[in-house]
């Protein structure tokens, strides 16, 4: 099976997420790697739902990793002109949700790991669900443990095959602050939560979110929705907020969550929704600057270093490695991600296996 037709065989299968319904597609991929030599293990996540590690020539030494997900957001409200599960090709574009983001960027290390003979150490595939709802499935692999022994980690998510050492990482939080309900017209006999969030925001706004990264920039925060009040002649007494905040290496998010607690009123609760940390490894690193050429020699793209707004599952997988070189590097393009009538170049695929392949023809297991 080519890349076009694996790429093809995993966008049939609906795994938008919500429900994710991921088990079929994953069983999929363990019949075929089980074939071609590999040893799967199914890690169970839920009613038709699970995550698959997969290991050919393990057992000395540390394995080349590859990770990626199988799970897709929703299609949105518009119309797509190509059917969003048929795959369907015209000219360099191969179509389908998910093609992008990421089951293309799957297909091509499945592909590079079953034709190439395993290098030292051997090869581990971490397949995992639910990561557009907050890499649920890659903590549900890590919690059912021990992961193989890796020595390097790459995530097929899409850069359009450019060598990305590192993503920011992405804290989302859900404020609830409370008030007490009275007339409006008598609203000194009440505490208005909108009020008291409203005044919260403005310090949090204000507030400090520490050193800028060199490559990755300063870290952000928004205010993403806000919803609050009875109806117009009561006064609220909850007022419930979300925020966005991405990070950067050195910024902790312990701290950044007791600096925003800080600035609350008494009483408001915090939860968080989202808690996944940056991932950046140095790009002077051997194995990330050796791959960074190899990878530009093949697709053409600029080997200086650039860092992602997205997240990814390694937030979940490096750390739990022991803090192993990672890159991000697939076949898809970030401007396609998550996008009506989403494709991916069809040279790119084909592009991914031949990085691929390259990267385990010249993995050394003591790395």
């Amino acid at each position: 099976m080519d890349v076009i037709e694996l790429t093809q065989r995993l966008i049939a299968f609906d795994t938008v997420n919500p429900p994710g319904a991921e088990r079929p597609a994953m069983e999929f991929c363990a019949g075929l790697l089980a074939a071609g030599g590999f040893d799967c293990r199914m890690i169970p996540q839920g009613p038709g739902r699970c995550n698959l590690i997969a290991t050919r020539g393990t057992g000395t030494g540390r394995a080349l990793g590859f990770t990626g997900h199988l799970d897709t957001v929703p299609l949105g409200a518009a119309p797509w002109a190509f059917a969003p599960h048929a795959g369907t090709v015209l000219d360099d574009r191969l179509y389908g949700r998910g093609s992008t983001d990421m089951k293309g960027g799957v297909a091509a290390f499945m592909v590079a790991a079953l034709d190439a003979p395993p290098p030292p150490g051997g090869v581990a595939l971490l397949l995992t669900a639910g990561e557009e709802t907050g890499s649920d499935g890659a903590r549900a692999m890590v919690g059912a443990g021990p992961l193989p022994p890796i020595g390097a980690l790459i995530v097929a998510e899409p850069t359009e095959n450019r060598a990305v050492p590192g993503h920011k990482g992405a804290l989302w939080l859900r404020l609830r602050v409370h008030g007490v309900t009275a007339h409006g017209s008598m609203p000194e006999r009440g505490v208005n939560a909108i009020g008291l969030a409203a005044r919260a925001l403005a310090r949090i706004e204000a507030l400090d979110l520490g050193a800028a990264h060199p490559v990755m920039g300063a870290p952000t925060l928004n205010i993403g929705t806000i919803a609050g009040g009875l109806n117009t002649n009561s006064v609220p007494d909850l007022c419930e907020v979300t925020l966005d905040l991405r990070s950067v290496p050195g910024v902790a998010h312990t701290d950044l969550i007791a600096a925003i607690r800080a600035l609350l009123p008494a009483g408001t609760e915090v939860e968080p929704l989202i808690d996944l940390p940056a991932v950046w490894t140095d790009p002077a690193t051997p194995w990330l600057g050796a791959i960074t050429r190899a990878s530009a020699a093949i697709s053409g793209a600029p080997t200086d270093p650039v860092a992602m707004s997205y997240f990814t599952d390694a937030s979940v997988f490096t750390p739990a490695l022991d803090g192993v070189p990672t890159v991000i590097l697939g076949p898809g393009d970030p401007a396609m991600a998550h996008k009506t009538d989403e494709y991916v170049s069809i040279a790119r695929l084909h592009e991914a296996v031949a990085i691929y392949r390259g990267a385990l023809a010249c993995w050394e297991s003591e790395r």
